[in-house]
């Protein structure tokens, strides 16, 4: 049976209908096909017909054409990366793989999975045509960064045509290589002969000088023309004043479509209006009603604005203009009602298995406690499936209020901080869990407050290896046997034991850890694991044991797509640890070159494994005779201990490195270009846009001078002298890219 999330993602990918009778676009189409540009924007108000461009022009495609229509949901960088995989990818045999590739936390979405999709694009083997309908709902800068990339691989002979509200900021410099079309309201506003076309398809008789006539006082807008040719069509009188400025829109969406209707009629397309996509079955939960699917096929029939999105027609969607129309009429004809059909939409959703889409609604009311329920319910599977940006803009909407009024979901926001490499913040959030308490069951599927809260504990390990050796031990004992944070809970047990130098007990929690995890298909503590019992193997001399605890983990990461995740940093510097020993240094030094990025978002707010990771790759360059990164690795790690001083033996691990690096001779170690640092890697993929220095200061909250000298480090370290070229290295050295 396919799921609901399916049937949606089919939507958004399938060419929509256009209703017969439609006024060719094909002049237009044939010239924008002819031109020698790779991006074709079309850009005006609603009304204007942009859909229905599109979807003429991939009906008459013979190239490959990928569709995607866009909504508010897909304003994260990787839900559109995603998307447009999936809608390129679909009929191809690398579907599967390009899609597993779109996951990413931060701004990895931009540093992997947009440059990966731009080198799928670029080597096409056959031209295509990539079609983004309502572009103006992506509104975050994240999600413009990532299309630009995206935008750069168009190879020739191929398009990516895109149709928004609101101008498109790609368009201003690609115009200005000539490699861009910008089709307006100018090219897309009717004459007198689209006039009656529009009236003739209506059955109205529409005489050459009244078409002359309307056409100017619409200024050719489609949507004016085709609601004045309703309003002639029903009422029977003649045409009457329309104009071009949609200021006058709902006055005859009201006159001449809605009130034409009985209030039953007008009472299920006000209170539906508020779903995005509506189907029978959920109409009738939300409109507490049992005729929906007949009633909305029977709206589609009489053209009322209407139109199914599936092939079986059991979902439609309401033409965008009339949509908000109707919620308009809503909020001022039944104001009190809105937000219970938002709380029917959300308890729909989630019980049919889209618990995200339940959120979305959710939050448009004013529960914020069953909101802040849900969010902490889904958030962490959210943030598994790589939507850390969609997760992150739930908790922003929520605001700082509800999220403390809900403690368990203070503790996902202080792991998602941690996790994603914002230590300030994690920070922030730890201390005011300090002094809270909660005695209800978490939404989270934890066994307690207090247990969720211990992990956060043991896992920021501010207070030493005592201190989480006691936290985590608290949480084994809460966590039952078929607890989803059970797997959690051992591994970070194993790891305060590990800190305390009980080596033998850590390995025995580590081994339980990874199967309790690979049962309950945990990815991330999976990786976590076998990474620790690689490395207790390789520190007894076990290297073959070590091997099968390297290929598990990095397994797990290449299945679940975790390479920007923190689990990765520690499996990718293990396994170039392991690679340097079997004698394959171009695969150690490719190993090596991932988890040098990986340090970006690993930092002191998780401080056994951003000290661990880093000593890792400090000993691999040690024994490359890299002086360079050996000691800026080295260099990295006092700064966290500075920070987390009570590391147990993990310091001492350290200091008998730094040992051995205090005494090599110029012999034994060559300095060379010190490695990026990590607010340089984050800076780096920014560097693959057109944006200025000022704007990626913008992006990453930092001044311009500190951009500017960052960039020219980046550049000095990397022998480089361009964006091109650092772009280029960077690839070729493992920091972007796959």
């Amino acid at each position: 049976m396919v799921n609901l999330d399916e049937l949606l993602l089919d939507a958004k990918l399938r060419v929509p209908h256009t209703a017969a009778g439609q006024v060719s676009r094909s002049a237009i189409i044939d010239a924008a096909r002819a031109s020698s540009c790779r991006v074709i924007g079309v850009t005006a108000p609603a009304g204007y017909g942009k859909s229905t461009l599109l979807a003429q022009w991939a009906r008459i495609e013979d190239r490959q054409v990928a569709w995607v229509s866009l909504d508010r949901m897909d304003d994260d960088p990787t839900v559109l990366l995603t998307l447009l995989a999936n809608a390129f990818a679909r009929d191809s045999q690398a579907h599967r793989r390009v899609v597993g590739e779109m996951r990413g936390i931060g701004v990895s979405a931009l540093g992997r999975s947009a440059p990966y999709l731009a080198a799928v694009l670029n080597a096409s083997p056959r031209p295509f045509v990539l079609m983004l309908d309502d572009l103006h709902e992506l509104r975050s800068a994240a999600c413009n960064d990532v299309l630009g990339v995206v935008l750069s691989a168009i190879p020739a002979g191929s398009q990516l045509v895109a149709a928004s509200r609101h101008a498109q900021p790609h368009l201003p410099r690609l115009r200005a290589g000539r490699d861009a079309l910008e089709l307006t309201s100018e090219d897309l506003a009717l004459d007198y002969s689209g006039a009656q076309q529009i009236f003739a398809e209506c059955h109205v008789d529409l005489t050459h000088e009244e078409a002359v006539h309307l056409t100017e006082r619409t200024e050719g807008w489609p949507a004016g023309l085709y609601l004045a040719a309703l309003m002639a069509r029903d009422s029977r009188e003649p045409v009457g004043k329309v104009s071009g400025d949609d200021r006058y829109i709902s006055d005859y969406l009201y006159r001449e479509t809605l009130s034409q209707q009985d209030e039953g009629v007008q009472q299920f397309l006000r209170r539906s209006a508020v779903l995005d996509l509506a189907s029978g079955p959920l109409c009738d939960a939300v409109l507490d009603r049992r005729d929906s699917a007949t009633r909305l096929r029977a709206l589609e029939a009489s053209s009322l604005f209407v139109h199914a999105v599936d092939r079986r027609r059991q979902w439609f969607r309401y033409h965008a203009l009339f949509r908000e129309f109707l919620v308009g009429e809503l909020r001022r004809v039944e104001p009190e009602v809105e937000a219970q059909l938002h709380t029917r939409a959300a308890a729909f959703y989630d019980e049919d298995g889209s618990p995200g889409m339940a959120v979305e609604h959710l939050l448009q009311t004013d529960n914020r406690r069953r909101s802040a329920e849900l969010v902490a319910r889904i958030a962490l599977p959210t943030y598994q499936s790589g939507q850390v940006a969609t997760v992150q803009r739930w908790l922003t909407t929520l605001g700082d209020e509800p999220i403390k009024d809900y403690p368990p979901l203070a503790v996902l926001q202080c792991w998602l901080a941690a996790l994603t490499g914002k230590a300030s913040e994690a920070q922030r959030w730890s201390a005011f869990l300090d002094g809270i308490s909660f005695d209800d069951k978490p939404a989270d599927g934890s066994a307690s407050f207090e247990s969720a809260r211990a992990m956060l504990r043991a896992g920021m390990c501010a207070a030493g290896p005592e201190r989480a050796m006691t936290d985590a031990r608290l949480a084994v004992e809460q966590e039952e046997p078929w607890s989803a944070w059970r797997d959690l809970a051992l591994y970070l047990s194993g790891e305060a034991q590990l800190l305390a130098g009980n080596r033998d007990r850590a390995s025995a929690l580590f081994e339980e850890s990874a199967d309790v995890a690979e049962k309950q298909d945990n990815a991330e503590v999976l990786v976590l694991s076998e990474s620790e019992l690689a490395l207790l193997d390789m520190d007894r001399g076990r290297w073959d044991a070590a091997a099968r605890h390297v290929d598990s983990g990095l397994g797990a990461v290449e299945a679940h797509g975790l390479q920007d995740y923190v689990a990765s940093f520690l499996a990718s510097s293990v396994a170039a640890r392991l690679e340097l020993h079997r004698g394959v240094p171009g695969r150690a030094d490719r190993l090596h070159g991932r988890a040098m990025r990986g340090r970006a978002t690993c930092t002191h707010a998780l401080p056994f494994l951003a000290v661990r990771g880093r000593l890792q790759l400090a000993k691999v360059s040690w024994a490359t005779a890299d002086g360079g990164t050996t000691r800026h690795l080295l260099r990295e790690i006092d700064d966290i201990i500075r920070l987390r001083p009570s590391l147990g033996v993990l310091v001492d691990e350290v200091d008998e490195l730094r040992a051995k690096v205090s005494v090599a001779n110029d012999h034994q170690l060559i300095d060379g270009a010190a490695p990026l640092t990590p607010a340089e890697l984050r800076l780096l993929p920014y560097l693959q846009t057109h944006l200025t220095v000022a704007e990626i200061g913008a992006r990453l909250f930092i001044s311009r001078n500190t951009a500017s000298s960052e960039i020219s480090s980046i550049y000095r370290k990397l022998g480089v002298s361009s964006r091109n070229a650092a772009v280029q290295e960077a690839t070729a050295m493992g920091l972007l890219g796959e």
